[in-house]
């Protein structure tokens, strides 16, 4: 069983588009057995919202839906809980790291590092980019899924 826990800041556009792209590319290949995914915040801001609109609305273009999704806020008892535990850029970490109380097991990672080209993925909250962090966001979770299956 592989469990993973997607973060970014508020739980809202890019932890629940990593968390639900997830879930569709393990179930299109028969593998959701073998997978926990979740995600989650570091702030406590957007706690109980659902999932953006334009974070929806492109997921939904694909075919992904990600209804009944609420954000939730990162917890120091999720570390024991997850193998991977994913922040989608470097400020994220550190926010992370603070929550968690570290990270002796080296079980947080970037998802686009899981790539050739590591890198940030942007916050389309505030770029509305929300097709390129899609597509960043793909990439990241196929990678990721490969490195599983090794």
């Amino acid at each position: 069983m592989f469990r993973i826990l997607f973060i970014c800041w508020g739980n809202i556009c890019r932890s629940p588009m990593a968390e639900f792209v997830m879930k569709d590319l393990v179930g299109k290949r028969g593998l959701s057995d073998m997978f926990e995914i979740a995600s989650a915040a570091t702030s406590t801001e957007e706690i109980g919202n659902p999932v953006y609109p334009p974070a929806r609305a492109e997921l939904a273009r694909h075919g992904i839906s990600c209804e009944g999704k609420r954000a939730r806020q990162l917890r120091r008892d999720d570390y024991d809980k997850y193998d991977y535990i994913i922040g989608m850029e470097n400020l994220n970490l550190s926010y992370m790291h603070r929550i968690l109380g570290g990270d002796p097991d080296n079980k947080v990672h970037l998802l686009m590092d899981f790539t050739s080209h590591p890198e940030d993925i942007d916050d389309p909250w505030y770029t509305g980019d929300f097709k390129g962090v899609y597509n960043q966001i793909l990439e990241g979770c196929e990678c990721l899924l490969t490195k599983c299956m090794e």
